[in-house]
C-alpha cells in the first residue's frame, strides 16, 4: 500500500500555518528530516506519529494517509442533511451534528455547526446553556481561531466568544468584539465588490442589483421581526398586517415592474410565517394567510428570475440549496412540503395552488 504521509505531513502543516522549522523543533528533529517526509524521502520514526498526529489535531488515520475527498463528500453529505433537518426545526438535526462531531472532530464546519447547535442558534441564546458549555466552546472557538482559515468560521467563533462573554455579564467586553472584529454595513463584502467596478461598466450595474436584492430580502426579514415582535399584537393581528403589507408591496411591484418589492415581500412574509409557526403558536387560520401571500411572492420572484440573473444570483447566495431547484417558487414548495406541516390537508391544498 503506497504511503502517503509525507504528502499528509505538507498539507497539514500548511493549513496549521506553521514552517518546517517550525515543526522540527517541536518534533526534536532536524529541519532535513522534515524536509524529506515531505519529499516522501523518508518517513518519520514510528515513535514519533502519535506526537505529530496530536500536533496537528488528526487522527493517527489521517496522518497516516486517507481518502481525503471521501472523507470531504461524506462531511458534505452529513452538512446538507443537517441544514435541511435544522431549517425545518426537526430534532433530528442535532443528533445528526451531534454524531458528525464525534466522527469528524477535526473539521472546523462540522466543530462551529455542532457548537452553535447546542448554544441554540445565532439569536436568543440561553444564558444557562451558554454557561454549562462554556469550556467546551471556548475550546472549540481556540481551535478554531488558532488553525482555521475561513472568515466565516473564525468570526462564528468570536461572536460565540462574546456570546459567552455577555452571559457572564461581561456586555461591555462582548460589544468591543463586534466593534473590533466585525465590519460596519458599509464595509460588507457586497458593498466593496460593488466599488470594484467603474460606475459605467455592466460589472458595476450587476452588483448593485444583485446587492439591492440581496439587502431587499435582509430588509424584509427585519421588517417581519419588527411586526412579530410587536408585543401589543395579538397572533390573529399579526397576520392580518402581514397579508396586508405583503398585498399592498405586490401591487406596487406589479404597477412599478420593480421586482425588488417582491424580494422584500417575501422576505418579510417567509419571517412572518416562520415566526408565527414556531415562535408565536399561531393558529393555522393565521399561518395559512401569510403563507399564501409568501407563495404569492415567490411566484413573481421565480418568474423574474427568468430574465434577471442578478435577482437569480442574489437568491442563490440567501438559499444555498437553491441552485439545485428548478425555480425559486419549486424549492419553497418543496421546502414547505418537507416541513412538519407537510402532511396537513389545509396545507397541502394551498401548496397545490402553486405546484
Amino acid at each position: 500500500m503506497e504511503m502517503t504521509i509525507g504528502a499528509n505531513i505538507k498539507r497539514l502543516r500548511r493549513e496549521k500555518n506553521v514552517t518546517q522549522e517550525q515543526l522540527a523543533e517541536a518534533m526534536g528533529v532536524t529541519c532535513a528530516a522534515v524536509s524529506k517526509w515531505e519529499r516522501g524521502e523518508s518517513y518519520p520514526d514510528i515513535t514519533l506519529l502519535q506526537p505529530l498526529a496530536y500536533y496537528f489535531g488528526v487522527s493517527l488515520d489521517e496522518l497516516m494517509g486517507y481518502n481525503r475527498e471521501k472523507i470531504d463528500s461524506e462531511i458534505n453529505e452529513v452538512l446538507k442533511l443537517y441544514r435541511k433537518y435544522r431549517s425545518s426545526n426537526d430534532g433530528r438535526a442535532r443528533e445528526i451534528i451531534t454524531e458528525a462531531y464525534r466522527n469528524y472532530p477535526n473539521d472546523y464546519r462540522i466543530m462551529s455547526h455542532y457548537m452553535w447547535n447546542i448554544g441554540g442558534d445565532m439569536a436568543d441564546n440561553d444564558p444557562a446553556v451558554l454557561l454549562t458549555h462554556k469550556d467546551e466552546f471556548l475550546a472549540i472557538c481556540e481551535k478554531i481561531l488558532d488553525g482555521c482559515t475561513d472568515e466565516s468560521i473564525r468570526l462564528n467563533a468570536w461572536n460565540m466568544r462574546a456570546k459567552i462573554l455577555h452571559a457572564e455579564g461581561k456586555t461591555d467586553e462582548a460589544l468591543e468584539i463586534y466593534k473590533n472584529k466585525f465590519t460596519t454595513w458599509y464595509g460588507t463584502c457586497g458593498q466593496k465588490t460593488e466599488q470594484l467596478f467603474a460606475k459605467d461598466t455592466d460589472e458595476y450595474y450587476y452588483h448593485v442589483r444583485k446587492n439591492m436584492y440581496e439587502l431587499a430580502a435582509f430588509a424584509g426579514d427585519k421588517l417581519g421581526r419588527k411586526v412579530f415582535f410587536d408585543n401589543s399584537l395579538s397572533c390573529k393581528e399579526k397576520s392580518e398586517r402581514a397579508v396586508k403589507i405583503g398585498a399592498a408591496l405586490l401591487e406596487c411591484a406589479k404597477e412599478t415592474g420593480e421586482v425588488i418589492l417582491a424580494v422584500l415581500a417575501e422576505g418579510f412574509l417567509g419571517r412572518m410565517r416562520n415566526d408565527l409557526s414556531y415562535r408565536g403558536g399561531g393558529e393555522d387560520c393565521d399561518v395559512l394567510p401569510v403563507l399564501d401571500a409568501d407563495l404569492a411572492s415567490a411566484k413573481v420572484i421565480s418568474e423574474a428570475m427568468t430574465e434577471d440573473r442578478p435577482l437569480r444570483d442574489a437568491f442563490w447566495t440567501n438559499y444555498q440549496s437553491l441552485s439545485g431547484s428548478k425555480d425559486f417558487l419549486s424549492w419553497i414548495v418543496d421546502f414547505h412540503l418537507d416541513s412538519k406541516k407537510g402532511n396537513d390537508p389545509a396545507w397541502l391544498a394551498l401548496l397545490d395552488k402553486y405546484r
